[in-house]
């Protein structure tokens, strides 16, 4: 049975971590005295769900869960330092902290340590997440105890909804550019002056003429796409955040 430790203290572990080619122990008490704190923890670097979901919507979060009294948002897996780093590097996850927990010290002390033998895994942690104010847990959300690898509240939006319900969120913004298009550089430049992060598709280096004429009906660019909605080109994202600041 895997136990909700709310109200508990958290574990103390050294966490072996590597920067700049050195090694460098960090403690629990580096990393949540005296400050406020979400980890969420997962099986494995590298792999299916973590990789496209768990961390790409933590890291998007982790401003808004500051702008919240957040310090710091801690990725922790039972892998060695070596792959966290070059995970978080692949991942592009610079907002977040990834925390190697190699010999699983930290899981095994949550209670969180499970046996992956079946996937080749050995032990590995369970997907969860938490709260801790000045090393005390205050909220887990834990996967529910069933096979496989669940993922339904250890999310980073279930936390963002416990920790600030009223929050607003970021925008989920898409631009399909080309080199060489003034149009573009011109919607880039609007998207940056209204503070709004995007995501940038280079024509024949991310996708193909025929890619963005099948999403859109047409191939002209910029193509700026929100929260799954088409806005159009530069003319149209100027229209829609005049909208936005209208409102």
């Amino acid at each position: 049975m895997l136990e909700n430790r709310e109200g508990q203290q958290i574990p103390q572990v050294t966490f072996r971590t590597r920067r700049k080619h050195q090694w460098v122990d960090v403690s629990s008490d580096a990393i949540f005295k005296n400050r406020t704190v979400i980890v969420f923890a997962l099986p494995g670097a590298f792999t299916p769900t973590c990789s496209s979901t768990h961390v790409p919507r933590y890291n998007q979060l982790t401003p808004t869960f500051k702008q919240h009294g957040v310090d710091e948002v801690v990725c922790i897996s039972v892998n060695d330092a070596f792959v966290m780093n070059e995970w978080q590097r692949e991942q592009q996850a610079t907002n977040l902290t990834f925390m190697p927990d190699g010999n699983g010290d930290f899981s095994r002390a949550m209670g969180m340590l499970v046996a992956k033998s079946d996937l080749g895994f050995g032990e590995r942690s369970w997907r969860y997440s938490m709260l801790v104010r000045n090393g005390v847990i205050e909220k887990m959300f834990i996967e529910a105890d069933v096979p496989g690898d669940p993922f339904e509240v250890s999310d980073a939006d279930t936390m963002l909804a416990y920790l600030a319900p009223h929050a607003a969120k970021p925008l989920d913004v898409t631009v399909f550019t080309r080199e060489g298009c003034e149009f573009c550089v011109r919607a880039k430049g609007m998207l940056t002056d209204a503070d709004i992060d995007y995501q940038e598709l280079v024509l024949n280096r991310d996708y193909s003429e025929s890619t963005i004429r099948a999403i859109s009906g047409e191939a002209t660019v910029p193509q700026i796409f929100i929260n799954g909605e088409r806005i159009g080109g530069s003319e149209a994202l100027q229209q829609y955040l005049e909208q936005q600041h209208a409102a």
